[in-house]
C-alpha cells in the first residue's frame, strides 16, 4: 500500500475537482510490436487498486487503448465500487473498422456511435471527461462542438476535452468561440505533451490556458521513460540501449542536449532524496498553469514510485534550475 495521499486540485475553472496525479492506461491490454502483452487484465486492476489506495480518482482511457479492453477492465472494476466517487475520461478519433471511413474523426455519426460504446464497456451512464484524442480536419468544427453538445445535453458526458493539439491551440480557441456563441458546451481542459525535455507548449498555449482558465493535464511526464534515470549517456549515444530500438525515440530523447537536462535532474533529486522519475514529476505540479500530469506504470511498485512525486517539495531555485536547463527559448518560460 502506498504511502501517498493524492489530494484534489481544481479542474480548471469547470468548478470539478481532480486528484493532482491523474492515471493513465494506455498500456492496458496493450500488445508490444513484438506480440507481447504490456498489461493484462488481473495486474491493470491491480494498478488500479494500487491508484485509489493512495486516494487518486480520476482514471484517463481512450476508446483504442487495447482494442477497448482497457476501458471493459476498468468498467468491471468500477461494478465493484462507488462510481460516482471516479471521474472517469475517455477518448475518440482513431479509425476502428477497417474499410470504413466513417468510423474515424468526429463526425456526428461517429462520434455518437462510439460514445454508446464507450459508456457499454464501461459500464456506465456516462462518461465524466470525453476528449477529441486528434482534431479532425474534415469535419467542420461547427458540426462537432454541436454534436459534443448533444452528448452533453443527453447526458452521457459532462465535460469536453481536446488532446494533443500542440500547437494549435488557436482551434480550441475558434470552437470556444462557435460553442459560446450558439450556447453550447465548450472545452474545458487540454492534454498536451509536456515534460522537462518535450516543452513545445510553453509561450502561447499554457497562456491561453490560463486566460481561458481551461485545465491542463500532460501526458508522458516521464518523457516515454528517458527522464526515470535507465538510460545512460553513452549507451544512449552509441545506439546500445534498449530504447535505441526505436530509431524516433533516439532520435527524439537519446540526444546531448537531453542528456544534460538529465544532469540537472539527477542533481536536484539527489539534493531532494527523490528518484530522477519522482523530481521530474514534481517539477511539472509546480509549474504555472499544468492541472494534474496522467501518470502510467507497468508495476504496481512502478505506480507507488511515481505517486510520490505528490509528497516533494522542490524549492523555487531548484524548480529555476530544473526549468532551465534545457536552456534556448526556454529558459525564462
Amino acid at each position: 500500500m502506498s504511502d501517498t495521499d493524492l489530494d484534489f486540485v481544481p479542474f480548471g475553472e469547470s468548478g470539478l475537482q481532480t486528484s493532482e496525479m491523474q492515471f493513465g492506461t494506455w498500456r492496458f491490454g496493450r500488445e508490444t510490436e513484438a506480440g507481447n502483452l504490456e498489461i493484462g487484465e488481473d495486474r491493470a486492476k491491480k494498478l488500479l487498486d494500487a491508484y485509489a489506495g493512495a486516494g487518486g480518482r480520476y482514471i484517463d482511457a481512450a476508446d483504442v487503448y487495447g482494442g477497448g479492453q482497457a476501458e471493459e477492465w476498468i468498467g468491471d472494476w468500477l461494478n465493484e465500487r462507488d462510481r460516482e466517487r471516479f471521474t472517469v475520461a475517455s477518448k475518440i478519433y482513431w479509425q476502428i473498422r477497417e474499410g470504413d471511413p466513417n468510423s474515424r474523426g468526429t463526425n456526428r455519426k461517429n462520434l455518437r456511435h462510439r460514445v454508446d460504446e464507450i459508456l457499454d464497456r464501461l459500464g456506465t451512464d456516462y462518461v465524466d471527461v470525453l476528449y477529441l484524442h486528434r482534431w479532425d480536419g474534415e469535419t467542420p468544427t461547427r458540426e462537432t462542438m454541436k454534436t459534443l453538445n448533444g452528448l452533453v445535453e443527453d447526458g452521457k458526458v459532462h465535460y469536453l476535452g481536446a488532446s494533443t493539439l500542440t500547437p494549435n491551440a488557436w482551434r480550441v480557441a475558434k470552437a470556444n468561440e462557435i460553442a459560446r456563441a450558439e450556447g453550447w458546451e465548450p472545452f474545458t481542459v487540454l492534454q498536451p505533451r509536456y515534460n522537462l525535455v518535450d516543452r513545445e507548449i510553453e509561450g502561447d498555449y499554457l497562456q491561453f490556458a490560463r486566460e481561458e482558465g481551461l485545465a491542463v493535464c500532460p501526458w508522458s511526464p516521464l518523457g516515454q521513460g528517458f527522464l526515470t534515470g535507465k538510460y545512460d549517456r553513452e549507451d544512449g549515444l552509441t545506439g546500445e540501449s534498449r530504447a535505441a530500438e526505436s530509431s524516433r525515440f533516439e532520435q527524439a530523447y537519446l540526444t546531448e542536449t537531453n542528456f544534460d537536462v538529465h544532469d540537472v535532474l539527477d542533481e536536484v533529486a539527489d539534493e531532494v532524496g527523490a528518484s530522477p522519475a519522482q523530481t521530474a514529476l514534481a517539477w511539472l505540479m509546480h509549474r504555472d498553469g499544468v492541472t494534474a500530469p496522467i501518470v502510467g506504470a507497468r508495476t504496481v511498485e512502478q505506480l507507488e514510485e511515481n505517486l510520490g512525486a505528490a509528497e516533494i517539495d522542490l524549492s523555487d531555485e531548484q524548480v529555476d534550475r530544473l526549468t532551465e536547463a534545457k536552456g534556448g527559448p526556454y529558459a525564462k518560460l
